[in-house]
């Protein structure tokens, strides 16, 4: 399944379940965008991941975690 950064819930995922050990309140936007852009699945624009789409992403994890 291809990700997109609308892909918010699944992104998050996919974040928490490779990255168990990071705590998610603490990672800086810069590193999440990183992240996220490098996930094996991902295949959007890394260029329109702005920093609603990341709050939102990050808001996720700290719930998945």
């Amino acid at each position: 399944m291809a990700l997109n950064w609308t892909d918010v819930l699944d992104i998050a995922i996919e974040l928490a379940e490779s990255k168990p050990d990071v705590d998610p309140r603490y990672v800086n936007f810069v590193e999440l965008h990183r992240w996220v852009t490098e996930l094996p699945d991902f295949s959007d624009d890394p260029t329109r991941g702005g920093e609603k789409i990341l709050e939102a992403i990050q808001a996720a994890w700290i719930e998945e975690a």
